[in-house]
């Protein structure tokens, strides 16, 4: 060791005039700025392939391999922004501070989000082949949408909600209950963390499917609701606000669809075919 590196070591300064928590502390940020880039593109991503695809609520789903890529692609952009701020506690806190770790941790979240959407795809096909033309707008589907709508409203107030909002919200007791050392144990971690986010945030992605899964809009209005819920500090007032905003959507999609703004009004009686 050159004198530079020990009196460096001694003062907990590296060569290069940094201290090792300034370049963990740096290298967290060049995580988090990671997880951001990543979302940009995917959102960009989603874009390109969801293109003509708005076929309002209850979309076609298309075929289930194309449906799953463009899935994961919608949560990568919907849900990394808001789980950035656990990913960068778990980087934080593992003894390598390897980045590797915090991506597999972020690996294993998107796994349980690509796995809710299996559930939810085999759902889908399940009601258009068995209900079939029973779902489409002009018969239940328009009540199935507004009361999806609404049932997401009143789950905003349940205590389960508030249970996994918590852990969503504030992640370190979460993390510390169920530590695993190694890659594996992160890809665990991810898978459980992401759990606790399904559970809080399903819901809101059923009124995506109401309002149409392959709009733009209507995802980046569901992303903004979870950001906001996950992150803003008023956490009463934002879960209230949103759970209000639910209410009024799935009103006006069961009195007056045509006067909500960006609704596309499903053409055809295949929904979800």
């Amino acid at each position: 060791m050159s004198l530079l590196d020990r009196a460096g070591a001694e003062a907990g300064v590296g060569a290069t005039g940094m201290s090792p928590a300034f370049t963990a502390a740096r290298a967290r940020l060049g995580l988090v700025l990671a997880l951001f880039a990543i979302a940009a593109v995917s959102w960009a991503w989603s874009a390109d392939l969801m293109t003509g695809m708005d076929g309002g609520p209850w979309s076609s789903l298309s075929g289930l391999w194309w449906f799953l890529g463009v899935w994961v692609l919608m949560m990568a952009a919907m849900m990394l922004p808001s789980v950035s701020p656990t990913v960068a506690l778990y980087a934080r806190m593992t003894r390598s501070h390897s980045a590797v770790s915090a991506y597999f941790f972020v690996a294993g979240y998107l796994f349980i989000w690509a796995a809710a959407g299996l559930v939810a795809y085999g759902i889908g096909s399940l009601v258009s082949r068995v209900l079939d033309d029973s779902v489409s707008w002009d018969n239940a589907g328009r009540w199935l949408a507004g009361g999806t709508l609404i049932l997401a409203a009143i789950y905003e107030l349940t205590p389960l909600k508030d249970v996994c909002l918590g852990r969503c919200r504030s992640p370190l007791g979460a993390l510390l209950g169920s530590w695993r050392d190694g890659l594996r144990g992160a890809l665990g971690m991810g898978v459980r963390n992401g759990a606790w986010c399904v559970g809080c945030c399903w819901a809101l992605m059923a009124a995506l499917f109401a309002l149409g899964v392959m709009s733009l809009a209507w995802m980046a209005l569901v992303a903004g609701i979870i950001a906001a819920e996950k992150t803003l500090p008023w956490r009463a007032a934002v879960t209230y606000s949103a759970a209000a905003l639910l209410l009024v959507l799935g009103l006006v999609v069961l009195i007056a669809p045509d006067a909500l703004p960006g609704m596309t009004i499903p053409q055809g009686t295949d929904m979800m075919g």
